[in-house]
């Protein structure tokens, strides 16, 4: 009993099997291989791809069909439309490949002919080069022959103008030389004389600037890097005053007629007082000081453009601050005159 029940459903389960397996159809079988072997062709696939591509569509639906269990004449009509569209591709790929095989005959022979006209072309037009080269070869030659006769002439003229062009640049290098050696004895002697000049000028202004130190130094002016000072103390103020005292008129008077006699002598007027007091004050007095100078010198006769004036205050002390005595020698007034190199009297 056990055997008979194994042995049945062994039977049930290979009937079952046998049904699940599709039924092959011929057409689509034959339809497959022609649509394989199509694609196989390398001319078909490049020259028909377009075809290829509707019948690779018409064999998909076959077969989709089929395995949708749909009517068996349904797929006989995919598969035959699919081995058409197969024999369609085929067909125009061969008649494209037969297009292209005869364009490519024809772009040869046009090349060929056109090598063939390009050749004739190039031929004659070596031809006319050649006639026209022969041409101007015989038109030169009767040139040449023609000018044959001018050439001795011309190179005896040519001969004569040579000559007479060395005779003339003979005569330009001998006059440039000439007038060379003119120049370079003028040269000479103005060096000489400028010379002497130079040196005339340097003695007489090292006289004039002696003299005019000399004339400084009478004044009790002393020679320093900013040029001759003359120093005038506080005793000509009377304290913490910029008003002048009587007496110095005599000492004003010395500057005036020195600055009068040297017309082209300049000075600055400074003034400095000790460090007593606000430095605000002390650089007004030395401002009132300095200019109570220098208006006595113009009253005097000195131009007073010749002037100038430079209130310093308690700056630049040259002594202490901290004794009466340096206090009374920082408490000044100075007439800097310009260096007497730079000064020139009219006497």
């Amino acid at each position: 009993m056990h055997t008979r029940l194994v042995s049945f459903i062994a039977l049930a389960a290979a009937v079952t099997a046998c049904s699940s397996v599709p039924t092959r159809n011929a057409a689509l079988d034959q339809a497959e291989s022609r649509f394989n072997a199509a694609q196989a062709d390398p001319q078909v696939v490049r020259l028909a791809s377009d075809e290829m591509r509707s019948a690779r569509e018409s064999l998909t639906l076959a077969e989709q069909s089929q395995a949708a269990g749909k009517p068996l004449a349904t797929i006989d009509h995919l598969a035959y439309m699919s081995s058409q569209r197969v024999a369609i591709a085929q067909l125009t790929a061969s008649s494209r490949l037969a297009q292209e095989v005869t364009a490519g005959a024809a772009a040869e022979r046009n090349k060929a002919r056109l090598a063939e006209r390009t050749a004739e072309a190039n031929t004659a037009n070596l031809r006319l080069a050649a006639a026209q080269e022969s041409e101007a070869r015989k038109t030169a030659a009767l040139a040449a022959a023609d000018n044959n006769a001018l050439d001795a002439a011309e190179l005896n003229r040519a001969r004569l103008a040579e000559r007479s062009n060395e005779t003339d640049d003979a005569n330009r290098k001998l006059a440039a030389s000439q007038e060379s050696e003119a120049r370079k004895t003028a040269a000479l002697a103005a060096a000489e004389a400028s010379a002497l000049t130079a040196r005339d000028l340097k003695a007489r202004s090292d006289a004039r600037t002696s003299d005019l130190e000399d004339q400084l130094r009478a004044l009790n002016a002393k020679k320093t890097e900013r040029g001759m000072v003359l120093t005038l103390g506080d005793v000509l103020f009377a304290s913490g005053q910029s008003r002048l005292v009587s007496d110095s008129g005599r000492n004003m008077g010395k500057v005036a007629d020195f600055m009068i006699r040297n017309p082209m002598q300049r000075a600055a007027i400074d003034g400095y007082t000790d460090s007593v007091g606000s430095a605000s004050a002390n650089y007004g007095l030395s401002q009132r000081r300095a200019s109570s100078v220098m208006d006595a010198l113009v009253s005097l006769g000195v131009p007073a453009n010749h002037l100038s004036m430079r209130p310093h205050g308690a700056d630049m002390p040259v002594a202490s601050n901290d004794t009466a005595e340096g206090r009374q020698l920082n408490r000044r007034v100075e007439i800097v005159f310009s260096p007497a190199t730079e000064a020139v009297s009219t006497n």
